[in-house]
């Protein structure tokens, strides 16, 4: 007998709307106050500089003209992204029947090469709620060179788009900025809107609350954390090191951490703070496998940001030379590479990103630590029993079923970026606001990228990105976790998630992110 699967059902799941975004055809858009670019970036953003603020005006509508649309997605994959396309189709076909939308085939590599398909009411409709980028795919070309920019605009020319939208991270939104920038510098008639995403939390800041991506990862990984620490207790023999993915952030182990206590969380950005080195590191994880050896319990979890060895003081200025040259490192470097085991020494040798950086992560970190306390027991001719499996917890937390926040939102986001088009809005990010409260009370804006970037060396030269979101030792979320920690240590005080759920009562379907509840929200008023 064939059964439905959950993905059949999420097809025909129909995604809530906040209410200001309920008639895309009353929604228009007012000044809300002028953003501040930093002096430095002023004269790369001559066009954009000093944009207002956008927040949403309701009034009756006007007849709309049909629009052209493209969209890319930019970078790794986050749950949510076809949502985000089923919005922007959804709304442009409220706005005129024959607005069209299309695709730009595996990242912004199909914008330079003019590869794109367009998107369909029946291909939207196979990939409704459905998590992934394969709708067109996705990749991490960035438009950098003067002769990508030149191709870019002959493509966008060429489509006789109204508007473009990019769907990505930091890096992604800093490429929109900079596409803004140069069509309108070009007489270009395309706008171009940003999206938020990243499964990694470091997209934010006071105007954007979340990016899409993290609710569904952080619960995809605090249910695998749960089941692995049910494990732990269950066997009583095994110490796991669980990585998790995060390279320049610890938001999303902060958030593990808060879903399933765990008895020991690195945190990247308080490690730094504290100047604190990998033997500091290993002596604290040796401690706590002596301490609770000593209750009886051989067993226990360690939480670990994938991009925690960059906080490492020695070993950021290690790879941070690596990323200029692996020919001609300091005394000190040199030193600390030979201490590492010979499989960390390849992986911080080899492959580069796309930025020319060492591949963090790719670095075994959960590894290097298993290693390095062993040694450290053995040292110490501890008879602890001290049996640690290695876990690596990433992949998965990107493409899955998007949660029901996830959906909403990127169904929401698609809203807005179409509505910014059609009002000729450039040169600003899609934003959605009070997201801790019911989605009908959700509200729309828009931000100026420029607002958020400033000027970063990358591969030795100066230039404009925008800045990731670090965690706020001092701020409520890790406050939370440095209140409880302590207690975790000792005790078993594990809990257990469970899987992302779709359907059953509201407040356990639609659950947010405890990062996101304890997190101020920034409300905007709409008349």
């Amino acid at each position: 007998m064939q059964t439905k699967t959950i993905e059949e059902y999420r097809l025909n799941q129909d995604p809530d709307l906040p209410d200001c975004l309920q008639s895309p055809n009353r929604l228009f858009w007012k000044k809300d106050g002028i953003s501040k670019i930093s002096p430095d970036c002023k004269d790369v953003f001559k066009h954009l500089s000093d944009q207002p603020f956008l927040s949403p005006l309701i009034k009756e509508g006007e007849e709309r003209r049909p629009l052209r649309v493209g969209a890319v997605f930019s970078g790794g994959q986050a749950a949510g992204g076809h949502n985000v396309l089923s919005g922007l189709y959804d709304a442009l076909k409220q706005f005129h029947s024959e607005s069209r939308l299309f695709g730009f085939l595996n990242g912004p590599g199909g914008l330079i090469k003019g590869e794109y398909e367009e998107i369909t009411e029946e291909r939207i409709n196979r990939y409704r709620n459905l998590g992934g980028f394969d709708m067109i795919g996705s990749g991490r070309t960035k438009i950098e060179t003067s002769d990508q920019f030149q191709k870019s605009e002959k493509v966008i020319r060429d489509a006789d788009l109204d508007g473009l939208v990019i769907i990505g991270g930091d890096d992604s939104n800093t490429n929109a900025a900079l596409l803004a920038e140069y069509f309108l510098e070009q007489g270009v008639k395309t706008r171009v809107i940003g999206v938020p995403k990243t499964i990694d939390g470091d997209l934010k800041n006071a105007d954007i609350e979340t990016s899409f991506g993290f609710d569904t990862a952080t619960k995809t990984y605090s249910a695998s954390i749960g089941n692995i620490l049910r494990d732990s207790l269950s066997a009583k023999k095994y110490w796991f090191f669980i990585k998790l993915m995060g390279r320049a952030a610890s938001h999303i182990a902060c958030e593990c951490a808060l879903q399933t206590h765990p008895n020991l969380t690195l945190i990247g950005e308080e490690i730094a703070k504290d100047n604190r080195s990998f033997q500091d590191l290993v002596e604290e994880i040796a401690d706590l496998v002596e301490l609770r050896a000593k209750n009886g319990k051989n067993y226990g979890a360690v939480l670990i940001p994938e991009g925690v060895i960059e906080f490492i003081p020695e070993f950021q200025s290690m790879i941070q030379e690596l990323n200029r040259s692996s020919d001609s490192l300091s005394e000190k470097s040199e030193h600390c590479l030979k201490e590492l085991p010979k499989f960390i020494q390849d992986q911080l040798l080899l492959d580069r990103d796309p930025h020319g950086n060492v591949k963090v992560s790719q670095i075994e970190t959960e590894r290097l630590f298993i290693e390095a306390v062993k040694e450290k027991l053995a040292q110490r001719k501890s008879d602890v029993k001290f049996n640690a499996q290695p876990i690596f917890c990433g992949y998965e937390g990107r493409s899955c079923l998007p949660s029901i926040f996830d959906s909403n939102y990127c169904y929401a986001l698609g809203h807005v970026a179409a509505s910014l088009i059609n009002a000729n809005q450039t040169g600003y990010m899609a934003a959605i606001q009070n997201l801790q409260a019911n989605v009908r009370k959700w509200q729309a804006a828009a931000i100026p990228l420029t607002s958020m970037i400033h000027m970063e060396e990358r591969k030795g030269k100066m230039k404009p990105v925008i800045e990731k979101a670090l965690v706020e030792l001092d701020g409520p979320v890790f406050s939370r976790l440095s209140a409880e920690r302590e207690n975790w240590k000792s005790r078993d005080d594990f809990l257990y998630p469970g899987p992302i759920q779709f359907f059953g009562p509201e407040d356990l379907t639609h659950q947010t992110t405890l990062t996101l509840q304890l997190t101020p929200a920034k409300v905007l008023e709409t008349k």
